[in-house]
């Protein structure tokens, strides 16, 4: 690594616009994408500081966030999932390496589950209103990023 502590700015910066992600997804049920441009922009700057070469590590991470993009495209288009949730998404993918990205998948599925029944439960039991619950997936997807973000610092076995 060129520099740990420029590394470490950039995971915290990442945490926090993850965080600000879901807040924002919840209070407002909308992404705004200032901050998914803000995290994909910072990246680069990551693997940078990483000092990973353009092949194959900055290569694969740009081709699984493609293939993350493409796959959360389709749900977008059968409407499985808002326009914010996939570029969210496709925006932290660019942060972890393949393997690691495929977990992160997981873990936003298992978490968007959980915020998906209880956004349908507040909606339809609670709130005892009609029509089509709409869920801040954010929440699931800024879950998974921080998931994964901590096992860098609490699992002393990576």
């Amino acid at each position: 690594m060129i520099n740990v502590g420029f590394t470490d700015i950039l995971l915290g910066a990442l945490a926090v616009l993850m965080l600000t992600a879901a807040v924002t997804d919840l209070r407002r049920r909308k992404i705004p994408n200032w901050l998914v441009l803000t995290i994909g922009v910072m990246a680069p700057l990551f693997w940078w500081s990483l000092q990973l070469p353009i092949y194959p590590d900055v290569a694969l991470r740009a081709g699984t966030g493609l293939l993350v993009f493409l796959a959360l495209f389709g749900l977008f288009c059968v409407g499985g999932m808002g326009g914010g949730d996939v570029k969210l998404a496709t925006a932290i993918a660019l942060w972890f390496p393949p393997q690691v990205t495929l977990l992160f998948l997981l873990v936003m599925s298992l978490a968007g589950a959980v915020v998906s029944t209880a956004a349908w439960v507040h909606h339809s039991k609670i709130m005892r209103r009609q029509g089509r619950t709409v869920v801040p997936y954010g929440v699931a997807i800024a879950f998974a990023g921080l998931l994964i973000l901590a096992q860098r610092y609490l699992n002393q076995f990576a």
